[in-house]
């Protein structure tokens, strides 16, 4: 009974592999593409929502754990691990296929939540953030790996547009649920911000149930070395630029510890191009794939977008906290103008590519509305502005967010051979994580440098119009050089001492948009390089599969990543011109070489 038992479960397993697995034309019906695609979601949703919970309890948190002063630290400690595997997911995934990884880090974050819940210290919760940042760096960028696998690019936009919805909720949801847990002292005999940790678990399952099940891909191994050498090198440039980043508001960008970061960064960035040379295009990041203009483009583009990016997600949420005194709730729900714009930028964006076929045009118009509505803000933003005034720039500044979300993917996975999918859109997600990481310490260092300055020629100002705030001054109830490290005694301020408070803040925060939008501007020239090619109709999977019945056949030059791109774009292009020559985005053909 018992073989029996275990010979009908196994048959069960093999009838949904069998019923989740493409034709034999290696196409994936919609109903197939959407199943996968709601796994897929769940994974997404738990990622993006955990980022927004805990960004909002973090100082509930350190208050708690008495770490105030370290909360930085298991920000940065997620920040590195999840930056630093995701291009590592996406080789691997690329030699070994997407589902044992995609499980493997639906598993550690699990697991990292756990122990997150769990910790008594800020020390323990660094370190704990830290694994559960390794399971994070997969989970995007493999999502978006394997929807390159089943859905051809013609037609992917309109897939992605379900997992901006996802981003969307999550932005929304996130606030209001780290919010109210942070606010609960105890919670079934837990301090209510750990269940902000420990709800992961049951929505980690269902994601790991989910996926376990229906993603059943066909996957061609193929024999690597793993650039081991490379992935340390890696780490040794990333992680001191990452520490620096985050830390170096705090340190001095000048400091001894910091020029330590730089002169390690530098030597890692060294050894990395050394390895990537030697593997060649078993490296981690293959060198060859910056000879592919979409891909050079689509990454540079995507540093300073994610740079440009966070001006509006990061400034926004502040200024309504400290000048309108909402609280990390009220704020969250206060987004949803910006929310709703992503998710009518993304989506609508998705729709028409499908149709057209034309992507390029978007980023333009992308980074054209980010431009205008930052430069807006600048103008607009002030101590005593009304939300209201706000609704209409944060939906521009929204849809040319989602405007700018799938082309610089879809471009790239366009572009290269099926066999490097998974690195080059992990590459993409890597460089627009770190423009993400890079604008968000440029734009704190800028506004904390200024906060001070303006601050104390408003209060001096104020007080030569109002003897009420001069005699605060002389007093000394109020100093212009007040400590700002924690600005909540604003709001317990009579409204004429806040004022000068809020209108200080006001100004610093009007010259980070200008810089930001000056950022989202220089983004427009670099797409402006990006190639327009003709989308193909067949998935990343479909054209593994005919670039492995041709070397089947004895063409020498199916394994070459040139002839595969050409496959994947040229020939399966809808299209009745004949396949290019050479590899998408080389403005010449380059030379043959056997293997």
């Amino acid at each position: 009974m018992t073989h029996s038992t275990r010979t009908s479960a196994a048959e069960r397993r093999d009838a949904r592999a069998a019923a989740a697995a493409p034709g034999s034309d290696g196409a994936f019906t919609h109903r197939q593409i959407l199943t996968i695609i709601a796994g897929l979601m769940v994974a997404m949703f738990l990622a993006a929502l955990d980022q927004t919970v805990v960004a909002t309890a973090i100082r509930t948190i350190a208050d708690d754990l008495q770490g105030y002063d370290l909360q930085a630290w298991a920000t940065t400690a997620f920040l590195i691990t999840s930056t630093i595997s995701t291009p590592l997911y996406g080789k691997l995934s690329d030699i070994y296929g997407r589902r044992p990884f995609y499980l493997f880090a639906i598993g550690v974050f699990i697991v990292g939540s756990v122990l997150c819940g769990l910790a008594d210290s800020m020390y323990q919760l660094a370190a704990y953030r830290a694994v559960q940042g390794i399971g994070a760096g997969g989970l995007m960028s493999l999502a978006l790996a394997i929807i390159g696998d089943i859905v051809p690019p013609r037609e992917r936009s309109r897939y992605q547009g379900y997992f901006m919805a996802v981003f969307g909720t999550s932005s929304v949801l996130g606030p209001v649920i780290g919010g109210f847990l942070a606010g609960q002292s105890s919670l079934l005999g837990l301090t209510g911000w750990r269940w902000i940790f420990i709800a992961n678990v049951p929505l980690g399952l269902l994601a790991f149930l989910a996926v376990y099940r229906v993603l059943h891909l066909p996957h061609i191994r193929r024999d690597h070395r793993i650039d081991w050498p490379g992935a340390l090198a890696l780490i040794t440039f990333i992680v001191p630029l990452l520490v620096i980043a985050e830390q170096g508001r705090l340190w001095g960008w000048g400091s001894g510890r910091a020029l330590t970061c730089y002169a390690i960064g530098a030597v890692g960035f060294v050894l990395f191009v050394l390895a990537e040379r030697a593997y060649r295009d078993e490296a981690l990041l293959p060198l060859r794939l910056f000879t592919n203009r979409s891909f050079t483009i689509a990454s540079l583009g995507s540093v300073v977008v994610g740079a440009g990016m966070f001006g509006g997600l990061l400034l926004l949420p502040q200024y309504l906290q400290i000048v309108h005194g909402s609280s990390a709730t009220v704020s969250g729900l206060q987004m949803i103008p910006l929310v709703a714009g992503i998710m009518i930028g993304a989506m609508s964006s998705g729709i028409t590519i499908s149709k057209t076929g034309k992507y390029k045009v978007f980023p333009l118009a992308g980074t054209t509305l980010m431009t205008v509505s930052l430069l807006a803000l600048s103008f607009v933003v002030g101590a005593e502005t009304s939300i209201w005034a706000l609704v209409p720039f944060m939906v521009l500044l929204g849809i040319g967010l989602g405007f700018n979300f799938q082309p610089a993917v879809l471009a790239v996975q366009n572009a290269v051979p099926p066999s490097q999918m998974g690195v080059a859109t992990s590459s993409v997600t890597f460089f627009r994580q770190m423009g993400a990481t890079i604008g968000t310490a440029v734009f704190l260092s800028v506004l904390f440098t200024r906060l001070p300055v303006d601050i104390e020629e408003s209060l001096t100002s104020a007080a030569a119009t109002d003897p009420r705030v001069a005699e605060a001054l002389q007093s000394g109830q109020l100093q212009a050089g007040s400590d700002l490290s924690d600005t909540s005694f604003i709001a317990d301020l009579p409204s004429f001492l806040a004022l000068p408070f809020k209108t200080g803040f006001s100004t610093s925060i009007d010259l980070v948009f200008l810089i930001a939008a000056c950022v989202a501007a220089v983004g427009f020239f670099v797409f402006l390089f990006l190639p327009q090619l003709a989308l193909s109709d067949k998935s990343g999977i479909q054209a593994a599969r005919e670039a492995a019945q041709r070397q089947t056949a004895g063409d020498p030059s199916a394994d070459e990543p040139a002839d595969q791109a050409t496959q994947a774009v040229g020939a399966a292009a809808p299209t009745s011109t004949a396949p290019p020559v050479g590899r998408p985005g080389d403005e010449s053909p380059p030379h043959r070489r056997r293997a």
